[in-house]
């Protein structure tokens, strides 16, 4: 038997970065995202020995491992390897012989919540394989604590939950509540979002970690100019929010760029030369608006081009050397299947 899982990766819209304690624990955070046809993938085979074989095709890794309560966590494959320990640790009684193979359609650290994403795919399969019975809330709630507590990466909340509910989703987080509330979009609304959306991969990646410690870090200290910047970007989600459902895209544009200005003042990092010469680029060439994708400092951006100029902006771009994604919006999340058969 071969038991598969994909989760969607997320385009942050709005709120980027309030999800991540303590700001959101003291002034409650608002993200609004939408997962996209891009995935992170799954596979896990049971074996009759006692092997545990973890490969990567996409980066040539492959380890190996006698069946055991913990495996080393060490620099290589750690999500993976995070996700096996908990699911053994709390739902089995004894460690298992399997193959577990993983893969995405982009690159990790790009910005779309590649980490957060491989793990709920790789608790959908467990979850398909051991038919546990978790249900989504569960299962972001799950791979949160093995991102966070497990394996102590620094980060926010909204990425688990939107590779495992899907769609576009409006999300608040106040504490350890996290409340998903799926928004209603008509449909030629959400095709023309996505058909003015220019989605950009810099070619460059970049450690997020670093960025949302000095976040936490500002917050923490009670940095007054960094939780003002918190504040207006949060606003943003709600104003988001009501474009969308009034179907008045003309102000996306406006809102990605207000939420930009202020959200490059939350922590050193966000933004560079590089990142400000494209923004200045898609700009010149017609996008009304646009943001960094995740933490910052790299990865994928998302610009807004309205009245057909995202032929030009996207052309300006790639100008730079990086390319544009082609997608659309996916509505399902975890998605989990079995194959009776061993050959892949």
């Amino acid at each position: 038997m071969i038991y598969r899982s994909r989760a969607p990766f997320r385009i942050g819209l709005a709120g980027g970065g309030t999800d991540v304690s303590p700001y959101s624990d003291e002034y409650g955070g608002a993200i609004l995202n939408a997962t996209i046809n891009l995935f992170a993938y799954t596979a896990l085979i049971p074996r009759a020995d006692s092997q545990v074989i973890i490969r990567d095709p996409q980066r040539g890794i492959e380890l190996r491992y006698e069946a055991q309560d913990e495996l080393p966590i060490d620099g290589t494959l750690d999500l993976q390897k995070g996700v096996y320990n908990r699911v053994i640790r709390d739902y089995c009684d004894a460690p298992m012989g399997l193959e577990m193979i993983t893969s995405m359609d982009v690159s990790s650290g790009s910005g779309l919540g590649t980490s957060s994403t491989l793990v709920v795919s790789i608790l959908g399969a467990f979850v398909e394989m051991l038919k546990l019975p978790l249900g989504e809330y569960d299962i972001a709630h799950l791979a949160y604590c093995i991102e966070r507590e497990d394996l102590r990466m620094a980060g926010g909340k909204q990425d688990q939950y939107a590779a495992t509910f899907g769609g576009v989703n409006f999300m608040e987080f106040e504490g350890e509540k996290v409340i998903v509330n799926p928004l209603r979009i008509r449909t030629d609304a959400l095709n023309e979002l996505a058909f003015n959306t220019v989605l950009y991969y810099t070619q460059t990646s970049r450690e997020s970690a670093r960025i949302i410690e000095n976040q936490m870090k500002n917050v923490s200290q009670h940095a007054e100019k960094p939780i003002h910047a918190m504040h207006q970007v949060k606003q943003q989600a709600f104003a988001m929010k009501e474009a969308l459902l009034k179907n008045d895209l003309n102000k996306i544009g406006e809102i990605l760029h207000v939420s930009w200005l202020h959200k490059k003042e939350m922590a050193e990092g966000i933004t560079n030369p590089m990142i400000e010469d494209l923004y200045e680029t898609a700009v010149r060439a017609g996008a009304s608006g646009g943001k960094i994708s995740g933490a910052g400092g790299g990865g994928f951006m998302v610009f807004y081009a309205p009245n057909n100029r995202r032929y030009e902006v996207a052309q300006a771009l790639e100008s730079k050397g990086g390319n544009v994604f082609r997608y659309q919006f996916s509505p399902a999340g975890l998605t989990r299947w079995t194959l009776k058969s061993t050959s892949l």
